[in-house]
């Protein structure tokens, strides 16, 4: 009877595992699969030309508002920009370099997310977005791995000013620069491309495959912030959209990667006398026209 009891277990836990093994990889490690389909097939030539005329038809049209838009296809690496190099105030989208800039020096070995580090308000507090504005402690210590966390999922401004501080500004901008970002807070001010942004958003893909564990969590974070209109917002619910958005009054900006049959980058900022929600909107509607634009291409 014992004997049987444990043949049976045997063939159970066998069944189990071919079942694991057999479901789509996609339900195992989505990240994984996701990140297969960036990699550059050598596609022949596309004509972005229809689309870069809508798009600059549609910004002509916004009275008060100015717009830079960086766009990468990931299959070909073909790319084009309007206004891609003009400055705008980068708001919360520079989160995205600086823990990235956090998880290069995990993977190098020169720190640790166990660090901690003591949180002081005459240093670190900032206003706007986050919990630790109200639940933060001059006794309190967090982790890096924490404050990046919420420096992406939140936006949470003091872990930001808290990483910021740790790393040194000095060594962020040289972090950037080294990545090929060009306008990289010029006279000390929090300003950026669209072009910039989207080298910053290849460099994230570049460390996520040569760093799953570390790269896909922070995609992971990216996909699952609280600020979750801009880019995904016209787009359908099952498409995966890592992204950061930022804004400031007169200020939105949303920036990401794309993951479709036809995946891409969008980096689409603007300032100008308009609101939060009709800046997010015109930003949804730059989105969604890019993406009716990328599955045509996949259709064809």
């Amino acid at each position: 009877m014992k004997h049987w009891i444990l043949t049976m277990a045997a063939i159970l836990l066998a069944i189990a595992l071919l079942v694991l093994y057999q479901r789509p990889a996609k339900e195992r490690d989505p990240w994984a699969l996701l990140l297969t389909t960036t990699q550059p097939r050598g596609t022949k030539a596309l004509d972005y030309s229809p689309l870069v005329a809508q798009l600059e038809e549609y910004i002509a049209a916004v009275d008060n508002a100015q717009f830079g838009i960086y766009f990468q296809d990931l299959h070909s690496g073909q790319a084009f920009g309007i206004n891609e190099e003009h400055p705008f105030t980068a708001a919360s989208t520079i989160k995205v370099p600086l823990v990235l800039y956090l998880n290069h020096l995990v993977a190098e070995g020169k720190e640790d997310f166990n660090t901690r580090i003591r949180y002081v308000p005459e240093r670190h507090h900032q206003g706007g977005n986050g919990v630790l504005q109200y639940d933060g402690r001059e006794e309190f210590e967090y982790s890096l791995r924490i404050l990046s966390n919420l420096t992406i999922t939140i936006s949470d401004n003091i872990a930001t000013a808290m990483l910021l501080d740790y790393l040194g500004r000095p060594n962020f901008v040289d972090y950037m620069k080294s990545l090929g970002g060009k306008t990289v807070y010029p006279t000390g001010k929090n300003v950026t491309t669209a072009r910039d942004m989207g080298v910053y958003l290849n460099a994230l893909l570049d460390f996520a495959k040569e760093h799953p564990h570390l790269g896909q969590r922070i995609l992971d974070d990216m996909a699952h912030s609280i600020f979750h209109i801009g880019i995904p917002q016209f787009l359908p619910k099952d498409i995966v959209v890592a992204h950061k958005e930022g804004d400031l009054d007169g200020v939105t900006n949303d920036v990401g990667i794309v993951f479709t049959e036809h995946p891409y980058i969008l980096a689409v900022l603007c300032m100008g006398g308009i609101s939060y929600d009709e800046g997010f909107a015109h930003i949804g509607a730059i989105s969604r026209l890019v993406y009716d634009y990328q599955s045509q291409l996949s259709r064809h």
